[in-house]
């Protein structure tokens, strides 16, 4: 009897939720809502809200050759997608770091360039010599480029 009387109580309350709705005007000039407009009243049916079932479904993706994928398709090519623009991202920092390394050598080379101290290099048999003022000027134009060229 229980399980009865729950189920006369659902119909009864889905058809209540999907009841048309009415708006009017009554005697007072007040606008008024509901399910039953009063005798001789001219009332207005509303909309009905819209429903679940109403919804429209989402449309299927498709991929780039026009077929549609299934759920699980569609999550494998986001991943694809996430890891390439996770390995182009760490590609990116990588060359960001590399280039403030380069920077940073750079300034320093042109600093010790312009400082006026006696620079000197090993050649090739591991002997020290020092570099004249000619040697200097070019050291310091290439390290100038340098630094335009990394610290820019």
């Amino acid at each position: 009897m229980n399980k009865a009387l729950l189920i006369i109580f659902a119909i009864a309350f889905a058809a209540a939720a999907s009841a048309q709705q009415y708006k009017w005007v009554d005697k007072d000039g007040k606008v008024r809502y509901g399910d039953v407009p009063p005798p001789g009243v001219k009332a207005t049916p509303l909309k009905p809200p819209p429903s679940g079932a109403a919804a429209a479904a989402p449309a299927a993706k498709k991929d780039p050759a026009g077929k549609a994928l299934t759920p699980e398709q569609a999550f494998r090519k986001r991943q694809e997608e996430a890891e390439k623009d996770r390995d182009k991202q760490a590609k990116a920092d990588q060359d960001a770091q590399q280039k403030r390394e380069n920077c940073t050598r750079s300034q320093d080379a042109l600093r010790a360039l312009e400082s006026g101290q006696r620079i000197s290099r090993t050649d090739s048999k591991g002997e020290r010599y020092f570099l004249d003022d000619s040697q200097v000027a070019q050291e310091t134009a290439k390290a100038r480029q340098n630094v335009q060229q990394w610290c820019n």
